[in-house]
């Protein structure tokens, strides 16, 4: 196994793919490592659509939302840059003890499981969702609560010390992703 920080520093997010599929084991292991993440009171109150054809990944394409720090011409994918696979995250309300901690452990688990075998993600909330859920037939008693999109990535994600406070990502001069990220003595309230 690679060093685990290693591995924690370069899961970022992507946005740029090769057009090749995701195979079906590797999604398969996406969706496992959801269902078996941690959840509060065991209560598993989370379900997903798959979206894995041609035409209906064309289809959502549309209703999602890119890096809202960059101009479009720059953090949305163009067409041959564009995810292969979306998983959309709903929230079974009819279920006790629905959270957003336990969707949050479902995506980090599905996004790790997903860059063990160097499929990048984008975890997005600027989506559509009535269109969304009219398009994936997500009926009543679900509420949407994110999308993931998948794909091998074209370009490195790399985290960068924070200037001038900006927390805003940008591109390098060759189109990768640098991430700011606040110092740890800015995080780290006290030890005791």
């Amino acid at each position: 196994m690679e060093n685990m920080m290693e591995f924690l520093q370069t899961r970022r997010t992507y946005r740029r793919f090769e057009q090749r599929a995701v195979e079906p084991a590797i999604a398969q292991e996406i969706l496992e490592a959801a269902r078996i993440a941690s959840c509060g009171a065991n209560r598993q109150t989370l379900k997903y659509v798959l979206v894995q054809s041609p035409e209906m990944v064309e289809k959502m394409q549309p209703l999602v939302h890119w890096a809202a720090f960059l101009p479009p011409e720059q953090g949305t994918p163009a067409p041959n840059e564009r995810p292969v696979m979306f998983i959309a995250v709903c929230q079974d309300e009819r279920m006790p003890g629905v959270n957003d901690t336990d969707a949050g452990l479902a995506l980090g688990s599905m996004t790790a499981a997903a860059w063990a075998h160097g499929v990048g993600s984008c975890i997005m909330g600027a989506i559509d969702r009535p269109a969304i859920c009219s398009l994936l037939g997500i009926g009543e008693g679900l509420r949407l609560h994110s999308v993931v999109a998948f794909g091998y990535p074209t370009h490195t994600s790399r985290v960068v010390e924070m200037k001038d406070g900006s927390v805003k990502y940008y591109l390098d001069e060759d189109r990768n992703y640098c991430v700011p990220k606040r110092p740890m003595e800015e995080i780290l309230l006290k030890t005791v």
